[in-house]
């Protein structure tokens, strides 16, 4: 399986040679960060009663305070489909004043 050259095609890469079946649906765990929380609890509002994103939860970093969103998806881990749903995301997040910190898969899926 090929991969564009970029941030999210190198994860990808990664993820299939550690044997995740990237054909299958997945949850897909995106990170937004705000430095008050409440900017996150205004993001959290702004997407509560999207379809795409009706998974979150709300976390402070013990060490650096920033508060962390994290926007839970089931999803085929497709890269375009990947950089769509980033991009729709911080979107929203950038008029709370938040920025998109990647995304993720659990191992134990």
């Amino acid at each position: 399986m090929q991969f564009p050259d970029d941030d999210n095609g190198q994860l990808l890469a990664e993820m299939a040679e550690a044997g995740i079946d990237l054909t299958q649906f997945h949850t897909v765990d995106f990170f937004i960060l705000f430095e008050q929380k409440p900017q996150a609890e205004s993001f959290i509002k702004a997407i509560a009663e999207d379809e795409l994103a009706p998974h979150t939860q709300i976390q402070q970093c013990k060490d650096t305070g920033v508060w962390e969103v994290i926007t839970s998806i089931k999803m085929v881990p497709e890269h375009q489909l990947l950089g769509q749903t980033e991009q729709y995301l911080e979107s929203i997040a950038n008029s709370h004043e938040g920025y998109g910190d990647g995304w993720g898969i659990m191992a134990s899926e």
